[in-house]
């Protein structure tokens, strides 16, 4: 039975983008860390999300900084902002991270002010 699910998933390899493969991995690092999938996030909810930071922008905001991430968990995406931040050490593209807070939904985006932050080792293919 072993060797005919590794058959079936190299197969299913095969017939499935890069990009579908990147998704169902990172939500499976969701549901490793106990962390709620981005997509079903609603307004006001306090949230627990993980996710791999996709970009990183700096954007004033009434005249001061504010850094903001893009964070992605394959099932939706989050910009989470930093007011008075230009950078964080340890937070770039590509780097998983674990974040808690207050989600706000504005405009069709998804945003969560000054959340609580963890850096977590990058998962490796497998």
């Amino acid at each position: 039975m072993g060797k005919e699910n590794m058959l079936q998933r190299a197969l299913r390899r095969l017939a499935t983008s890069n990009a579908e493969l990147e998704s169902e991995e990172l939500q499976r690092n969701v549901r490793q860390e106990g962390a709620v999938p981005i997509g079903t996030c609603e307004d006001r909810q306090q949230v627990c999300l993980t996710g791999t930071v996709s970009t990183i922008t700096l954007s004033p905001r009434a005249g001061h900084p504010a850094l903001e991430v893009e964070l992605r968990d394959g099932s939706g995406g989050v910009t989470l902002v930093w007011l008075g931040r230009r950078q964080i050490p340890g937070i770039d593209a590509g780097r998983t991270l674990k974040i808690q807070g207050r989600i706000s939904c504005h405009e069709g985006r998804r945003l969560v002010y000054n959340p609580r932050y963890e850096l977590l080792p990058t998962p490796t293919a497998s």
